[in-house]
């Protein structure tokens, strides 16, 4: 088996709201390997979005570690975090979070502004993982001349732009279709095939399916984690209706 990517040890997170503590996360441990696809599932409070914060290095835990390619960043300073973010973490969000006056290409450009990496150098880039998505001759059309599962793809090149080593997507298909749903879950598939690793938050269990497992939270704990014996639907096998069954 694959070394951890991440891992975290006994995470907890506290909030306080006037004088009441909210356990948002109750001593959480976790590997999750290199290449693995991981659904994070849990009914509304159940702790899976601050984890998940933590995990993006949006958040840090009140106690507990957090260890990224075996190093620990639970209770680094904000720059530190942001430059582990910027290095390292790839982001796709349910409503896409794309600049509406801007381009596709320029978009996808956005995160390697703060590489160094000359204009001409970034439009390279940002063309190519255009291309690896499915948008190849889109570069120049602004979000509102794509259609919503277009745009999905046009946040999930720039989540892939720096070459992350971890991608995190919360709810990604929480604002498409059942069919470009299902595009959107066989695309994070084949690149989970070429390597990368992948979490995904979801609340819908059809949406899990495509992954290679599934970790529960309630209350604030991790209940239980399930591998799945395959995938949803293999790549290209499109059914319509929905969502495949596993």
């Amino acid at each position: 088996m694959a070394a951890p990517l991440l891992r975290t040890e006994d995470l907890a997170k506290h909030y306080r709201l006037g004088g009441e503590v909210v356990h948002a996360l109750r001593g959480v441990s976790v590997a999750i390997p290199s290449g693995d696809f991981v659904a994070v599932m849990g009914p509304s409070g159940s702790g899976k979005s601050t984890f998940m914060n933590i995990l993006g290095c949006l958040d840090t835990p009140t106690s507990g570690r957090y260890l990224l390619e075996g190093k620990d960043v639970s209770h680094l300073e904000s720059d530190e975090l942001a430059a582990v973010r910027n290095r390292k973490l790839g982001f796709v969000f349910q409503n896409f979070n794309l600049l509406p006056r801007t381009p596709a290409l320029e978009n996808v450009e956005l995160p390697l502004r703060y590489s160094g990496l000359p204009r001409a150098q970034r439009h390279e880039r940002a063309r190519e993982i255009l291309a690896s998505v499915g948008l190849e001759g889109r570069s120049h059309h602004h979000p509102s001349q794509l259609s919503g599962g277009q745009q999905q793809r046009v946040a999930i090149a720039r989540a892939l732009v720096n070459d992350p080593v971890l991608l995190l997507a919360d709810e990604p298909t929480g604002a498409l279709d059942s069919r470009t749903s299902i595009d959107i879950m066989e695309l994070f598939q084949r690149l989970n095939a070429r390597g990368i690793t992948i979490v995904v938050v979801t609340h819908e269990p059809d949406v899990a399916r495509f992954a290679r497992k599934t970790i529960r939270f309630r209350d604030g704990r991790l209940i239980d984690g399930e591998p799945h014996e395959g995938p949803a639907m293999p790549a290209g096998n499109e059914r319509e209706g929905g969502l495949a069954p596993c």
